[in-house]
């Protein structure tokens, strides 16, 4: 099967997070890495990523933050999954000239179906719906920036 890498579970964890606790501030990166446990040195590099890819939009300067790009329904886990496809080619690329010619003519070639049927189903599932899904299984939402400093401490 197609793996889940860090960098993709990471990108999802945090468009969810941003969907789940914005409020009329923007989510900051550091309280999504404090809920998440998601290592900055990743979450910084998706963030700017899902930036430029319009998932998300992101605001500068102390009251800086994070939103979503546009409405939760609008966005797929197939669009952050490419997002991260990309910067992993990027930095991780992959040496397709490994391997015998079975694995050309006949391995890569299903795996490559495999991962676009994964895709069309990833298509099909909206933040919107990831999000429904969590209030279903009792996480509870809201934004941490407008509460006070020891309460947002002391509800995480």
């Amino acid at each position: 099967m197609p793996r889940l890498s860090k960098k993709t579970m990471f990108a999802i964890e945090a468009v969810l997070d941003v969907a789940f606790h914005v409020g009329d501030a923007p989510v900051r990166s550091g309280d999504i890495t404090e809920r998440q446990r998601i290592p900055k040195r990743y979450l910084e590099q998706v963030l700017q990523h899902l930036v430029r890819a319009g998932i998300l939009a992101g605001k500068r300067g102390p009251r800086g933050g994070y939103r979503l790009g546009r409405e939760r329904s609008q966005i797929t886990l197939g669009e952050v999954v490419r997002v991260v496809s990309r910067l992993e080619a990027e930095t991780e690329p992959n040496d397709m000239s490994v391997g015998s010619p079975l694995a050309h003519e006949v391995v890569w070639p299903a795996w490559e179906k495999l991962r676009e049927e994964m895709m069309t189903q990833l298509d099909t599932i909206t933040i919107e719906e990831l999000c429904r899904r969590a209030r279903a299984k009792g996480i509870a939402a809201g934004p941490i920036a407008a509460r006070g400093t020891n309460e947002a401490k002391a509800a995480t």
